[in-house]
């Protein structure tokens, strides 16, 4: 059970700490220059991180064989979510609503590629939701 509890913990506190310093970032700041700073003690932190978890017997070689495109691809997603969060807050955005009204549409969006990416079935609960976060949208946002 807790295999499958702290993962959504950790995302919950990384969450709040990422919302905390995206918003909190300096405007002066350039935004790109500020990613790469993130992603720098990110790269360490994460290559570190493979020294201590990495199995015996295992190359470094080996293990860049096991990676695909994604691992790619994955990199450029996340620099669009956090160019995204910082120009966001920076026109304005609240915290309270940025992410909520981003995770509202997402859920939405990811219904779909579920259904035609990876053959998800969506039922009458998934349209119930759609319509729920299509209402919540309205009723953040018009006031």
């Amino acid at each position: 059970m807790w295999n499958y509890i702290w993962p959504i913990g950790l995302i919950v506190l990384s969450n709040i700490f990422y919302h905390i310093t995206t918003k909190t970032t300096p405007h002066e700041a350039n935004a790109f220059l500020s990613l790469t700073v993130t992603y720098l003690v990110g790269g360490i932190c994460s290559f570190l991180a493979y020294f201590l978890t990495a199995g015996r017997g295992s190359t470094l070689k080996e293990e860049l064989m096991h990676l695909n495109w994604s691992s790619f691809v994955l990199g450029l997603a996340i620099i669009g979510l956090e160019a995204g969060f910082l120009f966001a807050y920076r026109a304005g955005w609240k915290v309270n609503t940025a992410q909520l009204v981003a995770s509202s549409i997402l859920s939405i969006a990811l219904i779909f590629v579920g259904l035609f990416l990876f053959k998800e079935s969506i039922t009458l609960r998934h349209i119930i939701g759609i319509i729920v976060c299509l209402v919540g949208l309205v009723i953040i946002n018009f006031r």
